[in-house]
């Protein structure tokens, strides 16, 4: 089992930057694939970006590809999530998460386990 902290979340103008970061508990982080999801008010949780347990493959959404840049220190059990170009629509607050089913779909909400409690982002105009 694993325990997941956010933290990283605040006020940006659009254009700005914020880094998230998710700290694990537990001595087996590096055996778990991880990744970020958001939930904006009167909306549904999405996906955000994945990463798998060794840091080598990357998998983004479309809305947030180019922009955002997920990573991981497994020294650290850290994940991290660097958002650069923020919209307003990108608003939400964020959530950690973390599976560790092999072959689960990165992208794919249900394939997750362990969630934080989340960070609110908030972009404005």
């Amino acid at each position: 089992q694993v325990q997941l902290v956010e933290s990283g979340g605040g006020l940006v103008q659009a254009g700005g930057s914020l880094r998230l970061s998710c700290a694990a508990s537990g001595r087996t982080f590096n055996s778990y694939r991880m990744a970020w999801f958001r939930q904006a008010p009167g909306k549904e949780r999405e996906v955000v970006a994945a990463i798998s347990s060794s840091g080598g493959r990357t998998y983004y959404a479309d809305s947030v590809k180019g922009r955002f840049t997920i990573s991981r220190d497994n020294a650290k059990n850290t994940v991290y999530l660097q958002m650069n170009s923020l919209k307003p629509g990108d608003t939400a607050v964020y959530y950690c998460s973390a599976t560790g089913r092999v072959g689960a779909a990165p992208l794919s909400l249900p394939a997750y386990d362990y969630w934080g409690q989340g960070t609110q982002a908030t972009v404005s105009s």
